[in-house]
């Protein structure tokens, strides 16, 4: 049985990438924080299937939530890096990206007590534009990032990139674990969770996982804790693409989780890369 990657990006709802030009970051203090509860409830969620999954964190979120790190970790889950703010990579030079690396880990480590060796860029913003990421992540003693979206997106992607787990750099231990594709009809695919998961019917990433689990490798999945709290507030004021990609099919998602849950094999991060790292040595 392939053991798949399960991992949620544990960012509020007011810091995700569709609402970036709709809320200003100076008002985030001022509104209302659910990221907690959220997260508790994944906790929850994960602990009545039996899962270990990643909670790659906004340092943010973690220096105001400090005892939700602890929990994460004493319920037997890997904490990891999703940056400090959810500022996309290629936004930022490399002194600025190694000073946000440095600064999220640093967080995350002393509240969780344990290393931190797993990264996700913010919306999977390592691509094309930003060949030096990846080594100052090697640089900076990480081994594993799962920052590559290998697909065409409005928002990121990297189609070029490989489809699974690749070493970037030669001679480095640092092995990249791009997040889930499929193939149809000759094209690849986004099928790794997120809002396709929630928009799309459940048999389509189903049939995704299989695909890829058929092929020998595990399936790379990601959700956030927003994605099953329908009673968030809304931002009317945002553009209806970004709205309707945010809320549609709220109420439906936990027991869609739930489902895929049930269905496959789950686990950390940190140890589907060490399976995949073994497998490209």
């Amino acid at each position: 049985m392939v053991i798949n990657g399960l991992s949620v990006d544990i960012e509020d709802w007011f810091q995700v990438g569709a609402f970036e030009n709709s809320i200003r970051r100076d008002d985030w203090e001022s509104l209302p924080s659910r990221v907690e509860r959220n997260s508790d409830a994944v906790i929850e969620l994960f602990g009545r299937a039996g899962a270990k999954g990643t909670f790659f964190t906004l340092g943010w979120v973690a220096e105001r939530c400090p005892a939700l790190i602890r929990r994460i970790v004493e319920a037997g889950h890997e904490v990891a890096s999703h940056g400090w703010d959810h500022v996309r990579v290629f936004t930022m030079t490399p002194a600025q990206f190694r000073e946000d690396l440095r600064r999220t880990r640093a967080v995350l480590e002393d509240l969780g007590g344990c290393r931190v060796v797993g990264y996700r860029a913010p919306s999977f913003s390592i691509d094309a534009r930003t060949p030096w990421a990846h080594e100052i992540l090697a640089e900076e003693g990480y081994t594993y990032s799962s920052s590559v979206a290998p697909v065409v997106h409005d928002h990121y992607g990297w189609p070029e990139a490989p489809r699974f787990a690749f070493r970037p750099l030669p001679g480095a231990d640092l092995i990249e674990l791009p997040v889930t594709t499929a193939r149809l009809a000759g094209r690849t695919i986004a099928a790794g969770g997120g809002g396709f998961f929630r928009l799309f019917p459940y048999a389509f990433s189903r049939w995704a996982i299989r695909q890829v689990n058929a092929e020998g490798r595990p399936g790379i999945f990601y959700f956030h804790p927003w994605e099953i709290d329908p009673g968030q507030p809304r931002v009317a004021h945002a553009p209806l693409r970004s709205r309707l990609r945010h809320y549609a099919r709220l109420s439906a998602m936990e027991a869609k989780l739930a489902r895929a849950i049930g269905d496959f094999a789950w686990d950390r991060i940190d140890r589907v890369a060490a399976v995949e790292a073994a497998r490209a040595a």
